[in-house]
């Protein structure tokens, strides 16, 4: 199921259980993983997009590879706060992929990810090679680390 507001996101989930971020492109799909108590998000590697049968059979082996409980996609809106033609895009992966692997799907505001794991790859004087290797799957750490976040704030808030 697909989950627009991360409460219901939440809600849908077991209470422990390793979740995926996703930081979804044209080329490439960067892929975080959490530990099973969803207190950190790791950068795991990025997968070079090809047609989606063979996306979603490589993201499915990494959910069983991992015991994923939920999927966590990053929603690119534009810095306005609407939706354009790469949000409806993401949406429509996200349809794609509930089909092949049942579990639920959260989205989350990735607005700036990218410049943020940029900034941090640059902090660590990572070389331009390297930081073009791996931005998309750190992308992907800050977009599931922020939904970690969230989600410890919601249960100590008991606001889910």
């Amino acid at each position: 199921m697909i989950h627009d507001r991360i409460e219901d996101f939440l809600a849908s989930l077991p209470r422990t259980g390793a979740l995926a971020g996703l930081d979804l492109g044209t080329k490439t799909v960067g892929v975080a993983v959490s530990d099973g108590l969803r207190r950190i998000a790791t950068p795991l590697l990025t997968v070079r997009r090809t047609k989606f049968t063979e996306d979603a059979a490589k993201l499915k082996a990494i959910a069983a590879e991992r015991r994923l409980v939920g999927i966590v996609l990053g929603l690119p809106r534009n810095m306005d706060g609407s939706e354009g033609p790469r949000a409806q895009s993401t949406r429509a992966f996200a349809r794609n992929l509930v089909q092949v692997l049942p579990l639920p799907v959260g989205f989350w505001d990735e607005r700036l990810s990218t410049v943020a794991a940029e900034r941090a790859l640059l902090e660590a004087d990572t070389s331009r090679k390297r930081r073009a290797e791996v931005i998309d799957h750190v992308a992907a750490g800050y977009i599931l680390q922020g939904v970690l976040d969230r989600l410890d704030w919601l249960g100590r808030e008991g606001g889910a």
